[in-house]
């Protein structure tokens, strides 16, 4: 999971986007420097914003952060200190990761789909892929239940023609990488990268 501050671009403020909602249908709820942004149709929460966030956090990057434990603990001391009483239970483990394609077979509906077995270090994930390319045997790119990609899309379980997919399989134009080709298919991943890693980008 990832936050994201620009002091220069944007302001001294740190953004924690948690989920994708309506844009039409957002609310927000100021607790001092803490900003709660929630869909007020289901009420989801969609993430904070934190404002004079060089008092609260030690920031020496900007861009992209990867959230660990520490910048967790001061996320947390942050609301403490502006009286918002929200817990924070955050799942930390990598949303992209390096997976080895165990099985592949046909989807039972869909000529063009295909239902994979794939090894993500500590389970196996059942994930349907329509790249042509997608084979046996590959190492990948996964992205995992709740990874955020690129484009703002949230991952979540779905069925796909009646069968069950927990994941996606990513091209490099998905993960917007630089110089992505824009034929369809998966990235396919060289051997030294190693099963069950966190995939950066």
């Amino acid at each position: 999971m990832d936050v994201f501050y620009n002091k220069q671009g944007v302001g001294d403020v740190l953004i924690f986007p948690i989920k994708q909602g309506d844009r039409y249908s957002i609310s927000h709820q100021a607790f001092g420097d803490v900003v709660k942004i929630v869909d007020s149709g289901n009420n989801d929460l969609l993430g904070y914003n934190v404002f004079n966030a060089s008092h609260y956090f030690s920031l020496n990057d900007t861009g992209k952060i990867t959230l660990d434990d520490a910048l967790l603990s001061q996320l947390k001391e942050s609301f403490r200190k502006n009286g918002l009483e929200d817990e924070l239970n955050i799942d930390l483990t990598p949303k992209f990761v390096v997976g080895f394609v165990k099985e592949k077979a046909p989807h039972e509906n869909a000529d063009k789909l295909s239902v994979c077995q794939v090894d993500v270090g500590e389970e196996t994930l059942q994930i349907v892929c329509g790249a042509p390319n997608i084979d046996q045997g590959q190492k990948v790119v996964v992205a995992k239940i709740g990874a955020i990609m690129p484009s703002g899309m949230e991952i979540k379980p779905t069925k796909l023609r009646g069968i069950d997919s927990s994941g996606m399989i990513c091209s490099q134009k998905e993960l917007g990488l630089p110089n992505a080709p824009e034929e369809k298919g998966i990235y396919v991943l060289e051997d030294q990268y190693e099963v069950g890693q966190e995939f950066r980008f």
